[in-house]
């Protein structure tokens, strides 16, 4: 009888708050979905592919450097060097994690 109506619509809001937050959140919660699916996977399987591909470099496989050099591997120094000729005669040392590309894979070596 002394309530009023606004009196009586705010008992009842704190319920109904819980709900708008969730909608509020869920914009979000698509967005870094749809971002997961678009960026982060994809670029998690590249990094894997180029892992695999610097692992399994071998003697006589040509490849490219960085900065652009088309060379053959000749020896494969460690785990994280390469011997590699870029001309006849002309050797030079290269990271593992150097290489770009490996254009032609070689013959694996007999033991």
């Amino acid at each position: 009888m002394f309530i009023t109506e606004a009196f009586a619509q705010t008992a009842t809001a704190p319920a109904a708050g819980g709900a708008d937050i969730l909608m509020s959140i869920l914009p979000f919660l698509l967005i870094f979905v749809v971002m997961y699916f678009l960026i982060i996977r994809p670029q998690r399987a590249n990094m894997k592919r180029r892992e695999e591909l610097l692992k399994n470099i071998r003697r006589n496989d040509q490849i490219v450097t960085g900065g652009g050099i088309v060379g053959k591997v000749t020896k494969v120094v460690d785990d994280k060097e390469l011997e590699v000729e870029i001309a006849d005669g002309v050797k030079i040392r290269v990271v593992r994690s150097g290489v770009s590309e490996v254009r032609v894979k070689g013959e694996p070596v007999k033991e």
